[in-house]
């Protein structure tokens, strides 16, 4: 038995010798490979020259450019909301605020939770189209790179720089204000 048992050991032991390392390997052999991502195929497919092009222009149609004219902005709906009050009664621009108002739960501006519309109802749905009223906003629906929560008092959205330049001039005693150009969502929303 022990005879046995020596020839396993030793034969485990040989098939378990060290290879030679990479030194002593013929390198003329050896071919330089190219390892390419796993994504390599995926990037290379053939775009279908077939594409609809209907679909590429509607998509292009549900943006506009508009200017947005902005008194204030913050993170405190209740500050933002007596601003906007202020505004209203200081330069006689009406609110609008589309059935809107502040859910403390959700810690949103929203439509009440039984509104006629099932889709949004308590939930927000932004002002997308040109106004001259105010409202309250949440800014990253106009601006890329802010805030998920940062909240605008908007004081109008105008079709072209000038108009916006003259609402401007009304608030323009605020020091908070500005304008900018914005890709607003214009689309169907349901």
């Amino acid at each position: 038995m022990k005879i046995p048992f020596l020839f396993l050991i030793v034969c485990l032991l040989t098939a378990c010798k060290a290879k030679p390392s990479k030194a002593n390997r013929d390198t003329s052999k050896s071919k330089i490979v190219k390892v390419l991502p796993a994504s390599y195929k995926a990037s290379n497919k053939v775009i279908s020259t077939t594409a609809d092009t209907a679909d590429i222009d509607e998509q292009r149609d549900a943006y506009a450019n508009y200017y947005i004219v902005v008194a204030d902005t913050g993170l405190n709906y209740y500050l933002l909301r007596d601003k906007m009050f202020e505004l209203n009664k200081s330069s006689n621009i009406p609110i609008d605020t589309m059935d809107r108002g502040y859910n403390k739960a959700k810690d949103l501006i929203a439509l009440s939770d039984k509104d006629e519309d099932e889709i949004y109802a308590g939930e927000y749905y932004p002002r997308r189209y040109p106004s001259k009223t105010l409202s309250l906003e949440y800014l990253d629906t106009y601006r890329y790179n802010t805030g998920p929560k940062t909240i605008a008092l908007v004081a109008g959205i105008y079709e072209n720089k000038n108009s916006a330049d003259s609402a401007f001039q009304v608030i323009d005693k605020l020091k908070t204000a500005f304008v900018f150009k914005g890709r607003v969502y214009v689309g169907c929303m349901h």
